[in-house]
């Protein structure tokens, strides 16, 4: 079986038969992956009128539980953006009915974030069809394969990033 990464380092080998590029054959699937699964999601959330980014504020509100409300730092935290672009993603949100700003109860001059009904409908529809979505993707590969590759991936980015519980100091 092949693909066109393996076109790619064979023209490589051909050229430059003096460079190790192994590394380029894992990397460009993993682009080419990212690309191809960053295509199907769009298609997923453009159903539910909503794109990636504004799927994971809600999906973070989502997993937070009731009463999926959270401050705009934790949001921003939590999907790993600017403070700047998670505050155009809540007003989208909000003004799709999504999303509400709150008061915090502890401090007046800040606000929480909290999924409407609306929007914890929109989510929970989403979630089933991203979850349903991903099967799909993966279908061709064994319970054990998909294992063993999320495995050497955790294992990847553990050491590229840092596990969780570097995060919480």
């Amino acid at each position: 079986m092949r693909d066109r990464v393996d076109l790619i380092l064979e023209q490589w080998r051909r050229e430059r038969p003096d460079l190790d590029t192994s590394a380029m054959g894992v990397i460009g699937r993993v682009n080419r992956l990212s690309a191809l699964f960053g295509q199907s999601h769009a298609e997923v959330f453009a159903r539910f009128g909503i794109d990636r980014g504004e799927f994971d504020v809600l999906a973070t509100l989502r997993r937070s539980g009731a009463p999926y409300r959270l401050s705009p730092t934790q949001l921003f935290r939590s999907v790993m953006m600017s403070s700047g672009g998670m505050t155009s993603r809540i007003d989208r949100l909000e003004r799709a009915g999504l999303v509400r700003r709150i008061p915090d109860e502890r401090d007046r001059r800040s606000v929480r974030v909290e999924l409407t009904e609306h929007g914890l409908s929109t989510v929970d529809q989403a979630v089933e069809a991203h979850v349903e979505n991903q099967h799909r993707l993966l279908a061709s590969l064994t319970e054990y394969d998909r294992e063993r590759l999320a495995a050497l991936m955790r294992g990847l980015l553990v050491a590229l990033e840092g596990g969780p519980e570097d995060e919480a100091g």
